[in-house]
């Protein structure tokens, strides 16, 4: 699971949201609701209420100092501090409110900005100096989380780092847009915001704080009886760790609470959840399948609790290598040994949790991490850092989305509802959607017992725990709440957001997937009227609800923002929405600073989409500013860099003639063949510390550009480059014991259209239309066999089933193009009807039309990369009857041919 959702979980019960556009915009301050200074603004700016003097200055960058403070204390700090930096004209911002406070310091809030509740900017070293001095002794003895991105000052919460002051951007390694700091020559180069204190190379640290460095120093794990040998993970709250007690030569798991820090929803922290660990693990020590306590201690004020090391993997990493359902031809047999070992896990996990009820103990957190299983495939349960004795009747703080009991649940019946989504989950893993829809258990259930040998009471009893209502056929719940899954305020299903949620008038919602062509408009009506139904023309950061990333990347782009949902409206038939078009083009044209300037990711899309929706003025003033960013730096792939540009500059200047944009777009070509003529000497893995593979970061994106070049110029070293690039990406790929090939994460595969496997297979077989090559038949054939998956988590575009389809649509456009009808051929037209029909899995019910999960299945997404919108356009080329395809997937439109160069 991937924690940065938690936060974005917190706001809206049905969308994911930045808790910054609706309910976190209140303070909650008092120091807020006080007039503004005579002579001072303030000025809101995402988490943050900056206030500074009208008339003063501050340099760019800089030793800045932050204060941190807990719950109970922030309000009385803030005062203090802005009692301090008033009078002094000393620029300072802090937090929103309490709830940003707490989503800041939360369990799965990110490190390297957790703590940081008030920002105080010295003009300079001196003032510096004198503000860490007197903000210490004013602040002595409040506590708060250590800052770990900065110096501590002393024993208080006063910390200091260098870092920017002003609001500027450059562009990553990766090629990402990101906050910036001027080196030592002045060019501008990221500003590193990690959780351990940096200084800059060209920076000196100021004299009065080296005494500071080495207290940090100072402390050591060396006089300890332990060593740390492996890092099993990292949160706010601290780390897990595998050790080994050097006294007795023990192998343990070493738990670390951070204090003040790691909140749950209550505000607990991760130093009392520790401590009643350990208070519940030793009133548990008679239950098998528990570890025990081997000890607890401290080191500096870090508290540490060591337990028994259980030799064993988690349930969900166990699962995903025996689950057949990924293997299109599992057998009867292979469906049957699966039923037998996953009714056996859920026996004994069902066993462990009475044990713990026959202590009067609530385990709270059942869910497939926290489930260990041992080579001889007996379990244990670990973390149990919200466990708490049933007669508290407290629920817990910390919880899995796909196995958090609603709100009217207490006591043991949480362990009950998480039982049941096991239940459900050993044989579908989507339980995260319960949430959202109860009753799409009853579904799930159906889904399991057509494909497994399950027994019906086993899964009846599951669909009547989860849904609070006898029978098989139960209907959503008004009242249930959708709580998050980590540290996080609850975000409640009110009753109008359940009604949202009711079932669609249909008798079958479902029917028209199991349709084929003839149920296309009711699939294609019912998704765009869900996406349209979200519409938030009132709001400025974005139009319609998607993935977390519109939130950093921006809410007018291709990938998560309004160009992809208005693009795939219009492109599927759907139709064209004026006032919604106008949102995009105003904001466009105006673009907040730091927007980028990518095709998936930035401006270069929302030309390409305006351009598709007969805005072409508007779509050239956008690609205009586009040209005027320097572009030329960026990287090659698809999604943020030059292969993107490129291929948009090309597609405008084959529509429009214009001379400026084919130079420019042979311009970017030049750069990315450059780029990939490098050497390629990291090792075959993708992503991470390793050059990404697959269609949007690897080198299918060039390959792609290449390639349509190369239909624009016959230039044969254009398809040259293009099968140079797609060797490199093949290089990242594995094919799996079924024969299937997808692309090598080291500690997983994707089969998907973004980072896996078929979005390589989509440049294959376009290539192979203009080329033999035998390596690539043969790759192309083993990707194709990662399309026949029954089961995929996700539904959405990049990462999902959709992309499944929009795979299998291509390569059946293809062979109507050479008018074959192969064996081959036909074997598509069936899996993909097969794959619009599973589909409905992931379906749910909206006012009254179909929408979809995003990533991560807890919140309903409408843009492109992730949710509905994405699901229409993949739909679209799979049934519409004109041509529906992702950009660049055609050869580049246009009257006028790229010559091979530019003149001049």
């Amino acid at each position: 699971m991937d924690e940065r959702y938690d936060t974005y979980c917190a706001i809206d019960p049905l969308f994911y949201d930045s808790p910054t556009n609706t309910t976190a915009r209140t303070t909650g301050w008092a120091a807020a609701d006080r007039p503004v200074p005579e002579g001072w603004r303030r000025e809101p700016n995402d988490d943050w209420l900056i206030y500074g003097p009208v008339d003063g200055t501050l340099p760019q960058q800089g030793w800045k100092v932050h204060v941190s403070a807990g719950l109970d204390n922030a309000a009385r700090v803030l005062d203090r501090v802005y009692d301090y930096c008033v009078p002094r004209g000393l620029p300072f911002k802090f937090l929103r409110g309490p709830r940003m406070l707490l989503l800041r310091n939360a369990k799965y809030a990110r490190r390297g900005s957790s703590g940081k509740f008030v920002t105080v900017y010295p003009r300079d070293e001196a003032e510096l100096e004198l503000v860490c001095k007197e903000l210490a002794e004013l602040l002595d003895g409040e506590p708060g989380p250590y800052i770990l991105s900065d110096l501590r000052y002393g024993a208080g919460p006063v910390y200091v780092r260098y870092g920017g002051f002003a609001a500027r951007y450059c562009l990553s390694e990766d090629g990402q847009v990101v906050p910036a700091i001027a080196d030592g020559d002045g060019t501008l180069v990221p500003d590193r915001r990690d959780p351990v204190f940096h200084v800059p190379d060209w920076v000196t640290l100021p004299d009065f704080l080296a005494p500071h460095l080495a207290a940090r120093n100072a402390t050591s794990t060396t006089d300890l009886p332990y060593r740390i040998e492996k890092v099993i993970h990292f949160s706010n709250g601290g780390g897990l760790y595998v050790g080994r007690d050097t006294r007795t030569d023990t192998e343990v798991v070493l738990k670390e609470g951070r204090p003040y820090a790691g909140l749950d929803a209550a505000g607990t922290d991760a130093v009392t959840r520790l401590r009643r660990e350990g208070e519940m693990l030793r009133r548990l020590a008679d239950v098998t399948r528990v570890p025990r306590v081997h000890d607890e201690f401290t080191l500096g004020d870090h508290h540490f609790l060591a337990m028994e090391f259980i030799e064993g993997r988690p349930l969900n990493r166990v699962l995903v290598e025996r689950y057949p359902l990924t293997d299109a031809d599992a057998t009867p047999a292979d469906l049957a040994d699966y039923t037998d070992w996953a009714l056996s896990i859920h026996r004994q996990v069902e066993a462990a949790v009475d044990a713990i009820h026959r202590h009067d103990v609530v385990y709270g957190d059942l869910h497939l991490f926290n489930v260990m299983v041992r080579p001889d495939d007996t379990v244990a349960l670990v973390d149990f850092e919200v466990a708490a004795p049933v007669a508290e009747a407290r629920r817990p703080g910390l919880r899995n989305q796909g196995f958090a009991a609603p709100r009217d649940r207490t006591g043991f019946a949480v362990d009950r509802y998480a039982l049941a989504c096991l239940r459900l989950a050993l044989f579908l893993p989507l339980t995260q959607v319960l949430r959202l829809v109860p009753a799409k258990a009853a579904h799930l259930a159906a889904v399991i017992a057509a494909n497994f040998p399950v027994p019906p009471g086993f899964l009846d009893e599951a669909v009547r725990e989860i849904t609070g209502v006898p029978g098989p056929a139960a209907q959503p719940t008004d009242a249930a709440a959708t709580d998050t899954p980590a540290a996080q305020p609850t975000a409640q299903l009110t009753d109008t957001a359940a009604a949202q949620l009711t079932d669609t008038a249909a008798a079958d919602p479902f029917a028209a997937f199991d349709a084929g062509r003839d149920g296309w408009p009711a699939l294609r009506s019912t998704l765009a009227g869900a996406i349209l139904a979200t519409a938030t023309p009132d709001r400025d950061d974005r139009l319609f609800p998607g993935d977390i990333e519109q939130f950093r990347a921006g809410g007018l782009n291709l990938g998560h923002g309004a160009a992809g949902v208005l693009l795939a409206l219009a492109a599927t038939g759907a139709g064209r929405f004026p006032d919604h078009e106008e949102w995009l083009v105003r904001r466009a044209l105006n673009p907040p600073s730091g927007s980028r300037p990518g095709f998936y990711d930035g401006l270069h899309g929302v030309a390409f989409a305006l351009e598709h929706l007969d805005r072409r003025q508007q779509a050239l003033d956008v690609l205009d500013l586009c040209l005027r960013q320097p572009w030329e730096d960026l990287n090659h792939d698809l999604v943020s860099g030059l292969s993107g540009v490129a291929l948009n500059l090309a597609e405008f200047a084959g529509r429009t003639g214009e001379t400026g944009l084919r130079d420019a777009a042979w311009r970017a070509a030049d750069l990315v063949a450059t780029q990939i003529e490098a050497p390629d000497t990291d090792g075959p893995v993708s992503g991470g510390r390793h050059p990404w593979a697959g269609l949007t970061r690897g080198h299918t994106g060039p390959a792609l550009l290449f390639l349509r070049l190369y239909e624009l110029t016959g230039d044969a070293a254009q398809l040259d480059r293009a099968a140079t690039a797609l060797r490199r990406d093949l290089r990242r790929c594995v094919v799996r014991p079924d024969g299937a090939m997808e692309v090598d994460e080291g500690w997983r595969t994707m089969p998907y259209l973004a980072h896996g496997s078929v979005g390589i297979g989509l440049v294959l077989d376009q290539y192979l239309a203009h080329r033999p090559d035998e390596e690539f038949d043969r790759a192309a054939a083993a990707i194709r066999r990662a399309a026949r998956s029954p089961l995929y988590v996700q539904s959405g575009l990049f990462a999902g089933r959709a992309g499944i389809i929009a795979y299998l649509a291509n390569r059946l456009r293809l062979a109507d193009a050479d008018r074959t009808d192969s064996d081959r051929t036909v074997a598509d037209r069936r899996e993909l009807d097969a794959q619009v029909r599973r589909l409905a899995w992931h379906a749910l019910p909206y006012r009254g039309h179909l929408a979809f999960p995003g990533e991560q299945l807890l919140r309903l997404s409408m843009d492109l990369a992730t949710g509905t919108a994405g699901v229409l356009l993949a739909l679209g080329a799979a049934r519409h009857d004109e041509p529906v395809r992702l950009p660049f997937l055609a050869p580049l439109t246009g009257a006028t041919k790229l010559p091979s160069r530019p003149r001049g």
